[in-house]
């Protein structure tokens, strides 16, 4: 598939530079907290704190953040892979700055006073994320922090749908990378970010983007429709590329009036979904920029959001990587 143009390569990821904490708890936790199950609630430093208080789970702490994942996963594939983002100056910004650097992925962070964002993830025993979301100095990016160059030469600038939240920070950066000639990746991130955001969003997909990423509960949120089929015909509406991920039974992707039909890898279970949208987002997108067909690139996504699903945390192992890789070289 020609999707690029000038023969460009790199994908550059702009978004929240933040840790992920991750714990595994019952759904009665989930109930004492309050949380949305599967949703993501914008929440204090000290409301996770107290949560975490509340929990005897043991936490992992490992760098996360939607469009920081996405583009790891893409450097991890060997593809030109550069993140934009803020975080703060202590040592969990430089966790997240030296984790970039060692999977291949070229960091522009910009440096603030304020503490390093982080999500706590709650994982319930049927592998579904639960999040609540301090962004800490990832919101301080601002509009004059953006500018052309820091997308320069990209072919893909991917953008995670929590920037809705920053409406002019997220119209800059759309601005930006399109008059450079990237197209325009958009990852509706979560339901309830679609349905804060409802409006500003319409306007932006028609006016921006390319590639259009949902999962169930996005598109429906998003278009209305419940049905797979008419959900990905709606979302196929308001871009170029529209893709329908729906867990486990594998996803749709639907370009110029033509659908396919992406089966899952695995039997579909899952240890932690964590990253699993993310790293689809990785090895399609990945295979998008190589000029795949969209059956490969669809297949490269789903072996990609397969593997992370079978760890803790949005990071694939080395040898998760070097099954995906040989599956590559045997297609």
């Amino acid at each position: 598939m020609q999707f690029v143009k000038n023969n460009r390569q790199l994908i550059v990821g702009i978004g929240s530079a933040l840790v992920d904490i991750l714990i595994h708890e019952n759904e009665a936790f989930l109930i004492k907290t309050g949380a949305v199950k599967g949703g993501m609630t914008l929440v204090s430093e000290e409301y996770i704190e107290s949560t975490l208080s509340l929990s005897s789970a043991k936490a992992i702490i490992v760098p996360g953040g939607s469009a920081c994942n996405t583009v790891v996963g893409i450097g991890r594939l060997g593809g030109a892979a550069k993140f934009v983002g803020k975080c703060g100056n202590g040592e969990m910004g430089d966790l997240i700055e030296n984790d970039l650097l060692k999977q291949n992925v070229v960091p522009v962070l910009f440096r603030s006073n304020s503490p390093t964002g982080r999500v706590l993830s709650i994982i319930s025993p049927d592998a579904q994320r639960t999040m609540f979301t301090y962004l800490g100095a990832s919101s301080e990016t601002r509009p004059e922090d953006i500018s052309e160059t820091l997308f320069k030469d990209a072919a893909v600038v991917h953008i995670e749908g929590y920037m809705l939240f920053n409406p002019e920070l997220i119209r800059t950066a759309l601005t930006a990378a399109k008059s450079v000639g990237a197209r325009i990746s958009l990852d509706l991130a979560s339901f309830t970010v679609v349905e804060e955001s409802k409006e500003l969003l319409e306007h932006l997909v028609e006016s921006y983007v390319d590639v259009l990423i949902a999962n169930e509960d996005e598109a429906r949120a998003f278009t209305g429709q419940s049905d797979e089929q008419l959900a990905i015909e709606a979302l196929s509406e308001h871009a170029d590329v529209a893709v329908l991920k729906v867990g486990p039974r594998g996803s749709y992707i639907s370009h110029i009036g033509s659908t396919v039909a992406i089966k899952s890898m695995g039997d579909g279970t899952a240890l932690d979904t964590t990253g699993a949208g993310d790293m689809w987002a990785a090895g399609f997108l990945h295979g998008l920029v190589k000029g795949y067909p969209l059956e490969k690139c669809g297949w490269l996504g789903s072996a990609c959001g397969y593997e992370v699903c079978q760890t803790i945390g949005a990071n694939i192992p080395d040898e998760g990587w070097d099954r995906i890789r040989q599956l590559m070289d045997d297609q």
